[in-house]
């Protein structure tokens, strides 16, 4: 490692990067195709099967990225997405509950990919439009010490593509909750990514957007695959879930939380708000390259008390000027070609050895003295992050932050804590007092310059280690957040006190009102499955039951970790390894990502309203999903006693 004034971070690997890595081409293939599924029962020798008669290419060996001297670039404050009149061109062929599926003259395709009608969509039509063209990022940087990336995927704010480029991440999407009105929205995506031979040589160019953890139908929600289609979801005229080049996809998202089909709560129930969301490609089978070339972004969703303004409501810093998201992933950078790349073929996961942060390498962020809240995703494909704030002129101080979500839940009262363990696809919302910080007798007394830095160790691609890398190593750092003048705040000051308990965790049912399922993620012949059995796009494993409540037990074996992710019911962990979550933990939230360490055991509480359809749960260690370890379940009104699916 570095020590605490080298400004490189070129010599210095994110903690436990692996030296070497292959690159390999994207395998072809669904699981629900049939030499997908024998391919699954013998294992990851048979894996070639996958290519579906397409040429191999050969894998070769790759040394570590090039260096990058840290801090040199700006972090990018993402774009908001703006909404459109229904007069806008996207919306030449009107936005309707039934899918569009006339035939374009121009490609002989149906116009729209969706293949089912928006589910209670006459209950809160859509009042706001939105539109996305997805499609190649141009040539851009990353960092100035490498050339221009070419391999990069995303999505544009729904202009004429010529003037209005696709980025990554892409641009933020904001919506609200407000009880007593209609404000559901309507985003139209289309399908504008290359035809032919991905850049690279990794990227599947028929996408699925999945708006992680929102309560949405199937239609809106944007699984991986469709049970009754199968094979034909490959097909574009009988489509599944994803959509094809040339084709849109109306997702339509009502705004109410759950509970809203119940009497006397038309709105939902308010203890179901969500925050801090994200949407990303999920596209079956090959989720992980997609994610890794660039389609993810987030969602925000303000409510009556989380406001936007920190005049009204909860008065958390106001969006969009003290209100930042920040995702960051880990990269490898090839040096033959110092372009990105990932190896597919390797089905443990992903270590990169770069951090990139709201789209470059190790950025700098000018702050004021002042509150802000940070909104942090966990967008790698398989790394673990623990996260702390670090004075690199004063490693010695112990930074505290207060916690105030985790995922897209509330805390009852935020956490002072001085560390965020992160798996993939965990959010972490914190305000941070870089004032109070900074002045004389706080805990970064003097500080110009924080680190937000990551000293997880992890050399093994399936976990992290149990030990952390020292502090202030600048090729662990995230960002560098630059401490300016201080600047007026109408924020409240958060103390142990503030309350969030309005929009926090609704009560537990009674125990004898569950029904309990138990899951085992576990390896078998080399590839990755729960209860024993790969994921099948063709086979339901399970059914839930609208209104009953049930109790999820998830275990692991002691040599991997699963960030374990279902999608449509949020849950409550009661329990890890037998011991009781209670007010404090970090985990007493409403998640939807539960991580699973080595050996652990997890006791999880769902309950699933409002709408029916069959959805997906997974590994969100997004190489295990790819390779297997996914299953689907159904939400109906009879539901089923399979207790080991």
């Amino acid at each position: 490692m570095p020590d605490s004034n080298r400004v490189d971070g070129g010599d210095s690997p994110l903690p436990g990067a692996p030296e070497t890595q292959s690159v390999a081409p994207s395998c072809e293939g669904s699981p629900s195709d049939p030499g997908r599924r024998e391919a699954l029962q013998l294992g990851v020798s048979a894996m070639p099967m996958l290519l579906a008669g397409a040429a191999q290419a050969q894998s070769s060996r790759v040394v570590r990225s090039p260096l990058t001297e840290p801090f040199v670039m700006p972090m990018r404050v993402v774009q908001e997405l703006p909404s459109r009149p229904l007069t806008d061109p996207a919306f030449a062929r009107p936005p309707r509950s039934q899918p569009d599926r006339a035939i374009n003259p121009v490609n002989l395709l149906p116009y729209e990919g969706r293949g089912d009608p928006h589910q209670l969509r006459e209950l809160n039509p859509p009042r706001f439009f939105y539109a996305q063209r997805f499609g190649a990022v141009p040539p851009t940087s990353i960092h100035p010490s490498l050339p221009l990336q070419v391999n990069l995927w995303g999505a544009n704010l729904g202009g004429d593509l010529q003037v209005d480029k696709p980025t990554t991440p892409m641009p933020t999407i904001v919506s609200r909750y407000q009880a007593g009105s209609n404000t559901a929205i309507l985003v139209r995506r289309f399908n504008n990514l290359p035809t032919g031979v991905p850049s690279g040589g990794f990227g599947k160019n028929q996408i699925s957007t999945h708006l992680h953890n929102f309560h949405s139908a199937p239609d809106s929600d944007g699984g991986p695959c469709d049970p009754g289609l199968g094979a034909l979801s490959e097909d574009p005229r009988t489509q599944g879930r994803f959509f094809f080049p040339g084709q849109y996809y109306d997702y339509y998202y009502n705004m109410k939380r759950v509970g809203f089909t119940l009497p006397g709560t038309p709105d939902g129930d308010v203890k179901q708000t969500l925050s801090t969301l994200w949407y990303h490609d999920h596209r079956e089978a090959h989720t992980a390259e997609n994610v890794y070339k660039g389609l993810y972004g987030f969602h925000l969703i303000f409510n009556e008390f989380d406001t936007g303004d920190e005049t009204k409501g909860f008065r958390l810093p106001s969006y969009p000027q003290f209100d930042i998201p920040i995702v960051f992933a880990d990269i490898k950078i090839d040096p033959r070609t110092l372009q990105a790349t990932v190896d597919l073929a390797e089905n443990d996961g992903h270590l990169g050895d770069k951090y990139l942060v709201n789209g470059r390498i190790q950025p700098y962020f000018e702050v004021r003295k002042r509150r802000y809240r940070f909104r942090l995703l966990n967008g790698s494909i398989g790394r673990h992050y623990r996260l702390y704030i670090t004075n690199p002129d004063n490693p010695a101080q112990s930074i505290p932050v207060w916690r105030i979500g985790n995922d897209g839940g509330y805390y009852e009262r935020p956490l002072l804590v001085t560390d965020l363990k992160m798996a993939p696809a965990e959010r972490a919302d914190i305000v941070v007092d870089f004032a109070k910080l900074t002045a004389p007798g706080g805990a970064a007394a003097g500080a110009r310059r924080l680190w937000l830095e990551n000293r997880e160790i992890q050399t093994n691609l399936r976990k992290p280690e149990d030990k952390l890398a020292p502090p202030a190593q600048a090729g662990n750092a995230l960002v560098e957040w630059r401490i300016g003048a201080p600047a007026p705040d109408a924020s409240l000051e958060i103390t142990a006190s503030t309350s969030f308990a309005a929009l926090a965790m609704p009560a537990h049912p009674p125990p004898g009102q569950m029904f309990t399922r138990t899951f085992k993620w576990e390896r078998k012949n080399g590839m990755w499955a729960c209860n024993g059995q790969f994921i099948d796009c063709t086979k339901v494993r399970f059914a839930m039951k609208r209104g009953r409540w049930e109790r999820w037990i998830h275990k692991t074996g002691g040599g991997w970790a699963h960030p374990i992710h279902n999608h449509f019911v949020q849950g409550m962990i009661v329990k890890r390894n037998g011991v009781a979550i209670t007010p404090g933990s970090v985990y007493y939230v409403r998640k939807d990502v539960f991580p699973l360490y080595p050996g652990d055991e997890l006791e999880v509480l769902h309950q699933p309203l409002d709408y029916k359809g069959v959805y997906p749960m997974h590994c969100h260690n997004t190489l295990h999903e790819d390779f297997a370890m996914m299953l689907l379940y159904r939400v109906d009104d009879v539901g089923d006693n399979n207790r080991e699916p």
